[in-house]
């Protein structure tokens, strides 16, 4: 059996955290290491417990989601980040997708759904809502990237369309046939090429430029 995917919890709230573990601990697959009340212990407790995936309030006194997630980032930590907002909080989670969040659920979420996403960012999936996307899309530069998708190799644009159609390095190692190694280089290669931060950013450079799966 896989090892549990291990959790973080950020969350001002103790209640919500006290609400989020009870029902992540009885889930077979998912193990909650940790909690921190703010993005500041959030940021420690990642670098100490190692988690797989952080589930992060965006908004905390002191050091919040999007700045905590900016640090981690800084300290290339490995956790996948999932956000937890509400839904008149919107606005705030595109700041949070660009500063390398890999997802974002409502407070609301029905329960068996957050575990859904918990295991789906673990995986390597990106979760975005075409509302969020379109944001993001409209945000970004005009000029980040452009031009320099004819850097690409053939098999870097099929990496990249991969990632566009929410692939983890998994799926597309079993699609192309390659070693999972080998796709986390050309992830690498492309990220360079396009000066772009995160598999989120690939994404939406593909989409942007039609580079489809």
């Amino acid at each position: 059996m896989a090892d549990p995917i291990k959790v973080l919890l950020v969350d001002d709230h103790q209640v919500v955290r006290r609400g989020l573990r009870t029902f992540l601990e009885v889930q077979d697959d998912i193990e909650v290491v940790g909690e921190a009340a703010d993005g500041s212990e959030g940021v420690d407790l990642a670098e100490q417990l190692r988690p797989d995936v952080v589930l992060m309030d965006i908004k905390m006194p002191g050091m919040d989601g999007v700045e905590a997630l900016r640090k981690l980032r800084e300290l290339d930590n490995t956790a996948r980040v999932l956000i937890v907002t509400s839904f008149t909080e919107q606005r705030t989670v595109v700041p949070a997708l660009r500063a390398g969040a890999a997802g974002y659920v409502y407070k609301d979420v029905d329960p068996d759904a957050l575990a859904g996403a918990i295991r789906s960012v673990h995986a390597g999936h990106i979760l975005l809502q075409p509302e969020v996307a379109t944001a993001l899309l409209s945000q970004e530069e005009a000029g980040t990237g452009q031009g320099r998708g004819g850097t690409l190799t053939d098999r870097e644009r099929e990496v990249l369309g991969l990632i566009a159609d929410g692939r983890s390095n998994r799926e597309i190692a079993r699609a192309l046939v390659l070693s999972e190694k080998t796709v986390k280089t050309h992830v690498s290669n492309i990220l360079m090429k396009l000066d772009l931060a995160d598999r989120t950013q690939a994404a939406l450079w593909a989409v942007r430029h039609g580079v489809t799966g």
